[in-house]
C-alpha cells in the first residue's frame, strides 16, 4: 500500500530536481519549467497531507496553487518571448538588459 511517506519522498525529489534545475540552468524556459516542478512538489505535499488527515483544505490550496503556476507560466513566457525578440537568446545572462 502507498503512504504517506512515499508521497513525501516524491515530493522531495520534484523539489530537488526543480532546485537543481533553477540553480544550474542558464536557460530561461528550463528555470521556469524548473520553478514550475517546485510547485508540483508542493502541491503533491499539500495533497497527500490533506488525505491523510480527511480534510479538504490541501486540496484547496492546491487548486489555488495551480492557479498561481498558471498565472506565472503565461507571465513568464511573455518575459521570455520578449527577452528573445530583444536579444534573440533567452540566456540568464542576457537577462541584465531587463534592469532599471
Amino acid at each position: 500500500m502507498i503512504g504517506v511517506t512515499h508521497y513525501v519522498a516524491l515530493s522531495f525529489l520534484l523539489f530537488a530536481i526543480g532546485v537543481t534545475g533553477v540553480l544550474i540552468r542558464r536557460n530561461l524556459l528550463t528555470v521556469l519549467m524548473s520553478i514550475e516542478l517546485i510547485l508540483n512538489a508542493a502541491n503533491l505535499n499539500l495533497i497527500a497531507f490533506s488525505r491523510q488527515l480527511g480534510d479538504l483544505n490541501g486540496q484547496l490550496f492546491a487548486v489555488f496553487v495551480i492557479t498561481l503556476a498558471a498565472g506565472e507560466a503565461a507571465i513568464g513566457l511573455a518575459i521570455i518571448i520578449s527577452l528573445y525578440r530583444l536579444k534573440g537568446s533567452v540566456n540568464l545572462d542576457a537577462v541584465s538588459e531587463l534592469k532599471g
